[in-house]
């Protein structure tokens, strides 16, 4: 996948772009580089559309997404979001999120527990 090799979870980019220091642990802990980085298109849908979100915001977020893969929610995503849903009753983002980092064999970098353990397991199982 073009070099890819991490999916960054919306709450992920969001910290980054707050500097706030559990995410950048995260990614100092995963040796991170930027250009090896993708977001799932509901990601991106989440940081832009946003409730409130100001100018100067929506720019930084642009700017980031800009040295981001989009990966888009094709037929292979859809049934591995459906499989996640119906065995982990997880919310439709995560689980989009989810489907996409495994449909795409990332890693997938999130500050939610819950969310790292179900893609975990699932690789697991695959």
């Amino acid at each position: 996948m073009s070099g890819a090799e991490w999916l960054l979870d919306t709450n992920v980019v969001i910290g980054l772009l707050k500097q706030q220091n559990a995410a950048i642990e995260l990614i100092e802990a995963n040796l991170f580089d930027l250009s090896k980085a993708a977001v799932s298109q509901i990601t991106r849908m989440e940081l832009l559309g946003f409730p409130g979100l100001a100018l100067e915001e929506e720019v930084a977020i642009l700017d980031f997404l800009q040295n981001c893969r989009v990966l888009f929610i094709d037929d292979a995503v859809e049934r591995q979001t459906i499989r996640l849903r119906r065995s982990s009753h997880c919310k439709l983002p995560d689980a989009i999120v989810a489907a996409t980092s495994l449909v795409n064999n990332l890693s997938l970098l999130t500050l939610d527990q819950k969310l790292a353990r179900l893609t975990e397991h699932c690789k697991e199982t695959l």
